[in-house]
């Protein structure tokens, strides 16, 4: 017995040869034209565009002689220095590339004239001679000596493109050459593979297709089929496998679907009791099952397509095929569904969840959540609105009192009023912390993000603590250079951000420490670092430093409430950046933001 082993070796043996045989052919006419096409690259080519080069400088000089003589003086001198050293350099290169007879006497009568010519130059660009001098000089000598070199450069130019053409014909004549006897070679070798063709066809295809069509008719269902097995080949063999196959997946069926009906049944029910609204939707965004509070809310009824319910954010929410959450609230990047229900106002977090053949689509309350955060953003607005009032006059009364003009003050009395002035400071910087932080927080506070340099923003950052840094004994150094790309920065704002992590920093700086202000790219953000050195941050403390009115133990009552660093965030994430920190308890911690970098889209 002949198996399909055996056929396939016997086929494939002839066409190997066959490409073998090609192969030889095609390399020995590839080298041959290699060759012919290399003299034209490597011996004429060089030289084309080193005279195109001379003749483009040339006439880029000319323009700026011209240049100097309309007033615009320092444009031209530019241009005429710039092109002169790449007239040099591209004569360099044809100076060494010399292939053809007469080619290096006219290269040489080149080099001569621009000499000459660059002489001129210095005589009619000199500023400290009459226009009118100039002028004629550059007509009666200048302007020949740019028509002959330009003469010159054009003669070695269809010197060397004659020769190209000369090459080029031969090249042609071999590609022909080849041409034919690959044309030979391949009528041949289609002949043997016709023939190999057919008795593949009738040795292998053939039962293939028969073997696919009964395998087509199975995986559509029919798993009463049963295939032909006559072959006494691998194809006979594959189609016992298949008769036992589909014997065993009728037995299977019947089993799984029974079980399937048993759990589809008990799971809908299931999952239309859940007090979360969900619906499965289908690829076509036809609605498979939903629990009763998502029929009832937002009309999601199995059977329905929910492009035809009218919901816009459904169908925008749909477009995206991750599993992502839906539009961007000014705070967390959400934006809630607002649905009124037994005459009271709910929020919810529509989800969609790509699933297997689908999407599920899930609707999480979030109404105490939203309540909470208006109810703290009051909170916090209206107490810090009215405790200003008090505390100014309160500081204006302390102020009064410590300029001694309702009366003389004794030494215990003058230390008291102090104290009382440095906690109303703090009282009134506390309240201007919250205040600023409900602004970003609900989206109120302006941000005007223009083009700013990282050397700028830093420098502008630092220059405030360079007094209280040399007072404290501390290092305070500002490595950002000005080669750092320009970001989309609010000035004010970055400056506060600084202000915050620059007075952290001193606060935890020993004497005889420092503090290191360093900014470097990352594809289209900048990063700012912080890093003062001395003892770091407990690793229980990281994840808790941004949160507000989180304080690390262990810190001074004046060291604030807990809201620099969260200000610190809001502001960075309200420019579209992220912010970090990374600590060693050992040698000190470093607190680093990223803003994007400027670029005329982002404009």
């Amino acid at each position: 017995m002949i198996g399909i082993r055996q056929k396939l070796i016997l086929g494939f043996s002839g066409l190997l040869v066959m490409v073998a045989v090609m192969g030889v052919l095609t390399i020995r006419q590839i080298d041959s034209l290699g060759g012919a096409i290399d003299i034209i690259l490597r011996q004429n080519y060089r030289s084309v565009v080193a005279c195109q080069k001379m003749k483009e400088s040339l006439e880029q000089i000319d323009r700026g002689v011209l240049l100097t003589f309309a007033g615009h003086y320092d444009e031209g001198m530019h241009a005429i220095r710039l092109h002169e050293n790449n007239f040099r350099n591209a004569l360099q290169i044809e100076l060494g590339n010399i292939t053809l007879p007469g080619e290096h006497q006219k290269a040489m009568r080149i080099r001569e004239l621009f000499m000459e010519y660059s002489r001129v130059i210095d005589q009619v660009t000199n500023p400290s001679l009459d226009l009118s001098l100039r002028q004629n000089r550059y007509f009666m000598t200048l302007l020949p000596l740019f028509q002959e070199i330009k003469q010159f450069s054009s003669q070695v130019l269809e010197m060397n493109q004659a020769n190209m053409n000369r090459a080029n014909d031969n090249a042609r004549q071999m590609a022909a050459s080849a041409h034919n006897t690959m044309l030979a070679a391949i009528l041949f070798c289609a002949v043997i593979a016709l023939l190999f063709s057919f008795q593949a066809h009738r040795w292998i295809l053939m039962p293939i297709k028969k073997l696919i069509a009964s395998a087509e008719e199975i995986s559509r269902g029919n798993l009463d089929l049963v295939l032909d097995t006559s072959s006494k080949d691998e194809i006979g063999q594959l189609s016992r496998s298949f008769n036992d196959m589909a014997a065993t997946l009728r037995k299977v069926r019947k089993t799984d679907m029974d079980t399937l009906l048993r759990t589809r049944s008990a799971t809908q029910e299931v999952f239309k009791a859940l007090p979360v609204p969900i619906a499965l939707l289908d690829q076509n965004g036809g609605i498979e099952v939903s629990t009763e509070t998502a029929e009832e809310y937002f009309g999601l009824k199995p059977g329905v397509n929910v492009r035809d319910l009218g919901h816009e954010w459904i169908a925008e929410l749909l477009q995206n095929n991750d599993a992502q959450e839906y539009g961007g609230d000014t705070r967390e990047n959400k934006r809630y569904i607002q649905h009124f229900a037994g005459g009271r106002e709910c929020f919810f977090l529509p989800q969609a969840v790509p699933v297997p053949a689908g999407t599920a689509l899930i609707l999480r309350d979030v109404t105490q959540i939203i309540e909470q955060l208006e109810l703290k953003r009051s909170v916090i607005a209206t107490v810090s609105h009215q405790l200003r009032t008090p505390l100014t006059s309160l500081r204006m009364s302390i102020y009064l009192l410590l300029e001694e003009r309702i009366g003389s003050l004794n030494s215990k009395q003058e230390e008291l009023l102090n104290a009382a002035s440095e906690e109303s400071e703090r009282l009134s910087h506390i309240i201007d912390d919250l205040l600023d932080l409900n602004r970003i927080e609900s989206g109120k506070a302006h941000l005007n993000i223009q083009p700013a340099s990282p050397f700028c923003l830093a420098t502008e950052g630092v220059d405030p603590f360079t007094s209280e840094a040399r007072d404290k004994r501390v290092n305070l150094v500002n490595t950002v250079r000005e080669g750092v790309p320009e970001v989309m920065a609010d000035r004010e704002r970055i400056r506060h951000v600084f202000a915050n992590l620059l007075s952290n920093a001193l606060r935890f700086t020993l004497p005889d420490g420092s503090i290191t202000i360093s900014a470097c790219e990352d594809k289209d953000t900048v990063i700012f670092s912080v890093a003062n050195s001395g003892e770091g941050i407990a690793s229980e403390h990281m994840e808790h430093l941004f949160e507000q009115f989180y304080r690390v133990p262990g810190q001074e009552e004046e060291s604030g409430i807990g809201l620099g660093l969260s200000i610190v965030k809001e502001i960075v994430e309200a420019h579209g950046g992220t912010v970090g920190v990374e600590s060693d308890p050992k040698t000190g911690s470093v607190f680093h933001f990223t803003l994007p970098v400027f670029s005329p889209s982002r404009a």
